[in-house]
């Protein structure tokens, strides 16, 4: 079979397609014919080994797929041990969800990492109840239009999405977002609070790191919330001593979705993931399908990625 692996740590230019033999089910495991990869920013962080959790080398990147089982299904979730970036791979059919009709093999896969951490982001995370205000940082990506969508859903007073580009913050208010913010101004801690009417605000939902960590820690209110779930940046934030978060009642929280699937899989993982189906089947939420790259360009969808020039959910399709 095609896979793409890493067999040296570095940027997207260490993606290389190679032929690996096809994978081999264990116990309670299927061989999966692969039609969709999904691809989040933490694979590029893998790639040069600078995640959370250690790589060994070579690998094949990637944990989510849509594609068919041998009676036909087509099914959509996490591999059995990662390997995606493949045309097959190994699953757990009793843990995969069948794709409704209707709905693409990207909106498919928007739901498993991106979607779920949204999910948990707001309600577990951050706990968001009625009325408070809400800024989603990379509004327009993957688990940001997500967000967006779900805090308007779910009752937020004011959903403030934060881009880089005017068409990124259109496509945010065509979301739902109730106003939205350059995130290249000179002072966003400034343009966030003009933004919610000069006020700070309540939660802030932040991948990026550095200086937009720092800044929105500043903008938020007394017993507001700041949701760390990513580094894309990959600049470091300033130290914040635990005195500063005593002034104002506020929290800094960190999410790795990887930690919900390790407490209990079954209210964290498919409790959260039945209700976005039902939200997407039922048309209350529309997951935003980014670039489809074949699979052997797996390197410039990185690069794409890295570059911050896509939008939605970003895929490697097996079949091109």
């Amino acid at each position: 079979m095609r896979a793409i692996q890493v067999s040296r740590f570095g940027g997207p230019e260490v993606l290389e397609l190679v032929e690996l033999p096809d994978p081999v089910a264990g116990p309670g495991q299927e061989v999966l014919a692969v039609t969709s990869v999904g691809i989040n920013y933490a694979d590029t962080h893998a790639a040069e080994n600078s995640y959370l959790s250690a790589q060994e080398l070579p690998f094949v990147p990637g944990d989510e797929v849509v594609g068919l089982l041998g009676d036909g299904r087509r099914v959509c979730g996490f591999t059995a041990g990662g390997a995606a970036y493949a045309d097959k791979a190994l699953v757990y059919p009793a843990q995969l969800f069948d794709v409704p009709p209707g709905v693409s093999d990207a909106q498919a896969l928007s739901l498993l990492v991106q979607g779920l951490t949204a999910w948990h982001l707001l309600r577990t995370s951050a706990r968001m109840v009625e009325g408070e205000s809400v800024v989603v940082h990379a509004a327009a990506g993957g688990v940001g239009s997500l967000s967006v969508q779900l805090a308007r859903l779910w009752g937020a007073g004011n959903v403030i999405a934060v881009a880089s580009t005017e068409a990124k913050r259109q496509q945010a208010l065509s979301l739902g977002a109730h106003c939205v913010v350059d995130s290249n101004a000179p002072d966003l801690t400034a343009a966030i609070r003009e933004a919610n009417g000069g006020k700070r605000v309540d939660i802030v939902l932040e991948m990026v790191g550095g200086r937009t960590t720092d800044e929105s820690l500043a903008a938020l209110a007394r017993f507001g919330r700041l949701v760390v779930f990513g580094m894309a940046g990959r600049e470091a934030s300033t130290p914040i001593p635990a005195t500063s978060l005593m002034i104002g009642s506020r929290s800094v929280i960190g999410f790795w979705l990887v930690d919900c699937m390790n407490a209990d899989a079954a209210g964290m993982v498919v409790a959260p993931l039945t209700e976005l189906v039902g939200l997407v089947v039922s048309g209350q939420l529309v997951p935003q399908e980014g670039p489809v790259y074949p699979l052997g360009d797996a390197r410039r969808a990185h690069e794409d990625l890295r570059a911050r020039a896509t939008t939605g959910k970003v895929t490697l399709a097996t079949g091109s």
